[in-house]
């Protein structure tokens, strides 16, 4: 059996289910199959009412990745704000630069905290070789200008996301734009000494750490050539 065979099996499944353990046990497995032919299926159990269902389809086309993400812009547009949020969320799990204006939009303006949470987190898992060098910089300052905005939302989970996120750019961009790098590390003390979430306090600490790691690895062994390295002196021997 290949795997259009396969996938027509399992969506016919899902089509067919009469229950909701039906349709979730139907759903996962199509899911776990990873077949780009499941997507469109996929996709429509997001709108289903039933939660269980919509994770195994966000997992789903989160691992089957790109191919994905073009149904996905079209479903953002639908009036069912329900397959809308999971679709955020299945869009930020992928981490494809064609979602980043959604992304902006929903961890900035959406009202629901979990996909404000979802789009912060997927706004630090970008995929940036798929940006050209020539607009990675603009992009990338346009996402850290966002995560700054966003540090200072109400719900600490969204915060919390903000640093993971704050994390990753900062280790992306420590070469590139160390000025930008900068103002991360500042904000992520200014986050430490301000916030009133013991959570949000303590993943700072983890970011600062790892962020400090990275640092250290980048750097240190320039610095230990230079260190090593004896100036010349003049000409040859006398």
């Amino acid at each position: 059996m290949n795997n259009s065979e396969l996938a027509q099996i399992l969506i016919r499944a899902v089509e067919e289910a009469d229950s909701s353990d039906r349709l979730l046990d139907a759903v996962q497995e199509l899911a776990a199959a990873g077949i780009e032919e499941a997507v469109p299926t996929l996709i429509a159990a997001l709108g289903y009412n039933n939660p269980g269902a919509a994770v195994a389809a966000v997992d789903g086309l989160i691992a089957i990745g790109e191919v994905a993400v073009p149904p996905l812009l079209q479903l953002i547009d639908d009036y069912n704000y329900g397959a809308r949020a999971w679709a955020i969320r299945a869009l930020a799990g992928i981490g494809d630069v064609r979602a980043l204006d959604t992304l902006l939009e929903a961890a900035k303006t959406d009202f629901s905290l979990s996909v404000r949470r979802a789009a912060a987190r997927g706004l630090g898992t970008l995929r940036w070789h798929q940006v050209a060098p020539e607009k990675l910089e603009s992009i990338q300052t346009q996402v850290l200008e966002a995560l700054l905005l966003i540090s200072q939302d109400p719900e600490w989970v969204v915060r919390y996301a903000v640093v993971t996120s704050l994390e990753t750019l900062a280790i992306a961009i420590a070469v590139t734009l160390p000025d930008q790098a900068s103002r991360i590390t500042n904000q992520l003390q200014q986050i430490l000494d301000t916030d009133v979430d013991l959570g949000v306090r303590t993943r700072v600490k983890f970011a600062q750490e790892k962020i400090q790691q990275q640092h250290q690895e980048v750097f240190a062994p320039k610095r230990k050539l230079h260190e090593t390295e004896v100036p010349h002196r003049g000409g040859g021997r006398r």
